[in-house]
């Protein structure tokens, strides 16, 4: 059962294992069968929906009608008008002026088959369609394909221009595209009659396999706010003004369109499946950007700054974004992204040292208490009242504190998991070496070993780390964490792994140091004991 558990899976038990038992020293509770079962269930409808046609969308009350069935048809149409080319992607456009393909050439985005990269679903709205809002005009849109005088564009030299041209009875629809190496594209849409219709964003890509991040569609307006809208919990129309960006995504890229005007309505729809659907209403003369690709900081930020946005980290982007910033500077002074990982680890440890060095502090001195606890425990057996307050009057008296390992902890969680959301988040780290076997930090550990050397560090930092469990169940289950969490890191990817190895690390010399304090100021105690007593006599 457990070997077949997905990486999502294992992530939530782990991440509930650790605070729970990390913080609190009470009872693991184990994951929710009810939110497996709607793990599954997702998936399963993700895997009926790559099988079926287009969702039919609701969009009544906007564009006037529903799909028609000579639309859906046209819309699986996949014959290439024209293929752009260049050293890191093919995309391709389609009869019907869309984008229907863009396929990445680096190995380091290959899916998990290990093909090169489809940013473009089979299924679907994809980037670049045009509804128009009259029926008739929109019913004959879809049967009469573009045309061009150009079928295949290189970006080897630099930026390519296209133009695509649909005559319809009573219209021309005109679309000037200009292609750019780093993936981008501006456009330019152009009607010889002024008619109401719409442009879609498209689906998002559909490559990585979700593990505790967001994927779904945002909207990024100009007042800073950013509201995103995941998969199956689209809930009906929602109508954005001031938008600086739209944007499809999942775990590392993103289909992107900006540059809107202020008055340009987003519209953000549902499909059959609560699945986000975005489109805008455009003018007659229409201007704007999109892009296609990996949500790689350094080539969003070069082709706008306003891109960047894109990057998101949900709850916790307040202290992801600054974090992957340190990240970044740090990759530039060791150039290597597993390094910066060791270093951006130990930095985080020394800024939270004095946290952590007094919630020890505090488990030392429960520790040291834990046999006169456990002689007032026996003392007042049957009298709750006075035990608790013989217990609270000793740990007054020798300055303890029964939460003092615990809130420190606590005030640890947004770090702890804003650092996960950076490592599961940064696609600079697909492809990306550390040393030795680590060949790709954004994978599993085929070897391994570095969960087994991370087990293996929590074994012994849990030899180090005192403990004052009352409950022998509680205790026998601490023991076997170790093990556990070993079992669970063998899927995570390498970086994720990398970093809870260092932090044990750490945690380990600082243990080690407080112990030794303890240690020293006891020895101390001891040797004036003994002082006084030669003295006296």
């Amino acid at each position: 059962m457990l070997d077949k558990m997905t990486p999502n899976q294992r992530l939530t038990i782990a991440v509930v294992l650790s605070i729970i038992f990390f913080v609190v020293y009470t009872i693991i509770f184990p994951p929710q069968e009810q939110e497996n079962a709607k793990g599954t269930q997702a998936n399963t409808q993700s895997s009926q929906t790559s099988k079926e046609s287009q969702p039919a969308l609701k969009v009544e009350d906007v564009v006037s009608h529903e799909i028609s069935s000579d639309e859906k048809m046209a819309v699986n149409d996949l014959s290439t008008l024209v293929t752009v080319k260049s050293s890191k992607f093919i995309l391709k456009l389609d009869t019907l002026g869309r984008i229907s393909s863009k396929v990445l050439l680096q190995d380091k985005y290959n899916d998990k088959d290990d093909k090169h990269a489809q940013l473009i679903p089979d299924v679907g709205p994809k980037p670049l369609f045009i509804r128009f809002l009259d029926p008739n005009l929109n019913d004959e849109a879809t049967k009469v394909p573009y045309k061009t005088t150009i079928s295949e564009l290189s970006l080897d030299s630099g930026s390519q221009k296209v133009t695509l041209t649909q005559e319809l009875e009573s219209l021309k629809v005109t679309k000037e595209i200009t292609f750019f190496a780093d993936g981008h594209y501006d456009i330019k849409i152009s009607l010889s009659d002024d008619k109401r219709y719409f442009v879609y964003l498209g689906q998002r890509p559909r490559i990585t396999e979700q593990m505790m991040t967001v994927s779904g569609a945002m909207v990024y307006t100009d007042d800073e706010i950013v509201t995103i809208i995941e998969d199956g919990d689209a809930e009906g129309r929602k109508i954005f003004t001031g938008v600086e960006l739209i944007s499809a995504f999942d775990q590392y890229s993103a289909t992107i369109m900006y540059g809107f005007t202020k008055d340009t309505n987003i519209i953000v729809e549902r499909d059959r499946n609560d699945d986000p659907v975005i489109y805008f209403e455009a003018l007659q003369n229409m201007t704007f950007s999109g892009y296609v690709g990996q949500k790689e900081y350094k080539t969003l930020n070069s082709i706008n700054p306003v891109l960047t946005n894109a990057i998101e980290y949900g709850w916790f982007t307040f202290a992801s974004k600054p974090l992957f910033q340190l990240l970044s500077w740090l990759h530039g002074i060791f150039g290597n992204w597993g390094w910066s990982i060791v270093a951006l680890t130990i930095i985080i440890r020394t800024v939270l040292y004095p946290l952590t060095y007094k919630g020890m502090v505090s488990m030392q001195k429960m520790k040291d208490l834990s046999p006169q606890i456990k002689e007032l425990q026996k003392k007042y057996k049957g009298e709750p009242q006075r035990m608790n307050a013989a217990v609270m009057d000793t740990y007054k008296k020798h300055g303890a504190n029964p939460l003092g390992g615990c809130l420190p902890m606590l005030l640890q969680i947004p770090v702890f998991f804003a650092i996960y959301r950076v490592l599961l988040n940064a696609v600079e780290l697909q492809g990306a070496e550390w040393a030795l076997w680590i060949n790709d930090l954004s994978r599993m550990d085929s070897t391994f070993i570095l969960p087994i050397l991370m087990g293996a560090s929590m074994y012994y930092q849990q030899k180090l780390t005192p403990s004052n469990f009352t409950d022998p169940m509680q205790e026998k289950i601490f023991k076997f964490l170790p093990i556990i969490f070993t079992f669970f890191f063998l899927t995570f990817p390498s970086g994720l792994v990398l970093y809870w190895f260092v932090n044990n690390l750490f945690s380990i010399a600082q243990q080690f140091i407080v112990n030794r304090q303890f240690k020293n100021a006891k020895d101390a105690e001891i040797a004036a004991h003994k002082h006084a007593e030669k003295k006296d006599d």
